[in-house]
């Protein structure tokens, strides 16, 4: 019976790391979706922290031009042109851990980047004159003629000579399967009041830090470069609800309806309450990936809905109102949102649903004209795209992948461009 699970196991990491998909141009990419069961011991108790002190943190709408045209001396100009998207999975803190040669090493190697990597990329696109900007302020809904109201795209004011960059980051969720295989495992407030991260090294240390996770380098980056995010800007992140959020087992588990789980599950909400409080004041938004990580281009509409009015009773209840919806493995709601609009897509915008991200292989987006919403493409730095010769050219506006992967840690797998 242990064998049949085990190659369960493996037959489940090989499809769930088949990630967040893309367009047949584009390969698949949003990463693991279902944990894998563990039996190591459960995690100690986060202590808990008092609110964090009020800090100022200013946020401003880039759709809103300067009074002056310029603002503390810099000129704003208005930019009409594409607004880049790139999106990451949670980033491996200890390679030593993610690339041990067990059966994940290589998912993990296709889906995510290292935190030296990802801090790479983060410098790169700084240097190459991007600055984050929220994926809510890029589109607008407006009335038209008929009363009807539509989503159009907004023009920006940004700094002369900078370009929009939205950042996006699936399943912050902290899976099950992370906890063994290299990665943070909560999120937690540090006593600055900061967002820190908590997890284990290589060793079984507990260790607390901010340079060790995606959204805590991001925080860090921009408290060093404070004009990479001249309106308040992080990122927004996109959560799954089936093992709670941010490191919280926050989830319902219907083979588990003790009266002490339910104890548990509470303890947990009010664990993330603050974290998530603080996030969205310091510039961190939120979007949904579905409750189960469900693929939405082949689920039916009753599924669809059973799904989603279980991720908004478990995480939109605590991370509160999104206009965003990140299709699991890039599969389009109704199986094409580009050519149709079917019941599962008109079902999602009577719920608020507004923008609506897939994966590609550019920073692609359409209003649609028949409905009140915005569809749009996503790319996806990961080693996938760092290994592949026609990727590199592709991200080149943003990094070279040759300055940014590291081969010493990785899986010795091919590499399209050595040797170009």
């Amino acid at each position: 019976m242990r064998r049949f699970y085990e190659i369960f196991l493996v037959l489940l990491m090989v499809l769930t790391l088949t990630a967040c998909g893309a367009s047949t141009a584009a390969p698949d990419s949003s990463g693991p979706s279902k944990p894998q069961t563990s039996d190591a011991e459960e995690l100690p108790e986060t202590p808990e922290s008092e609110p964090p002190e009020e800090r100022p943190y200013i946020i401003s709408d880039p759709a809103i031009a300067p009074e002056s045209g310029e603002k503390d001396g810099v000129p704003y100009v208005a930019y009409d042109g594409v607004v880049e998207h790139l999106f990451f999975h949670p980033v491996v803190a200890y390679p030593e851990l993610a690339f041990d040669g067990d059966y994940m090493a290589n998912g993990i190697d296709d889906w995510m980047v290292t935190a030296e990597e990802y801090l790479k990329i983060l410098q790169s696109v700084y240097a190459n004159g991007y600055i984050l900007v929220d994926i809510a302020d890029c589109w607008s809904e407006v009335p038209t003629d008929s009363g009807e109201v539509r989503m159009v795209k907004n023009t920006l004011y940004l700094p002369e000579g900078k370009k929009p960059l939205i950042l996006s980051f699936d399943d912050v969720n902290y899976y099950e399967y992370m906890l063994e295989n290299g990665f943070t495992h909560k999120l937690i407030l540090g006593e600055d009041g900061k967002v820190w991260s908590w997890g284990l090294d290589p060793q079984g240390n507990a260790v607390v830090s901010r340079d060790l996770d995606a959204i805590t380098i991001l925080d860090q980056f921009v408290e060093e470069h404070p004009d990479f995010s001249p309106f308040g800007a992080k990122g927004c992140l996109s959560l799954t609800g089936y093992a709670g959020i941010l490191g919280y087992r926050t989830n319902t588990d219907r083979d588990d309806a003790s009266a002490a789980f339910e104890a548990n599950r509470q303890k947990e909400i009010a664990a993330v309450k603050p974290i998530v409080a603080e996030l969205k004041r310091t510039g961190w938004t939120f979007g949904s990936h579905t409750w189960a990580h469900i693929r939405l281009d082949s689920k039916s509409i009753d599924g669809v809905k059973s799904d989603m009015m279980k991720w908004m009773d478990e995480v939109g209840s605590l991370v509160g109102e999104t206009h965003v919806l990140f299709y699991p493995y890039g599969g389009r709601l109704d199986g094409d949102d580009v050519k149709q609009t079917g019941p599962a897509f008109q079902w999602m915008q009577q719920q608020g649903f507004r923008i609506f991200c897939s994966v590609g292989i550019d920073s692609w987006s359409k209003c649609k004209s028949d409905i009140s919403a915005v569809i749009c493409d996503r790319l996806h730095p990961d080693g996938t795209t760092l290994r592949s010769s026609k990727s590199r050219e592709r991200y080149l506006r943003f990094y070279d992948a040759k300055d940014i992967i590291d081969l010493n840690v990785r899986p010795q797998r091919e590499v399209g461009w050595l040797g170009e």
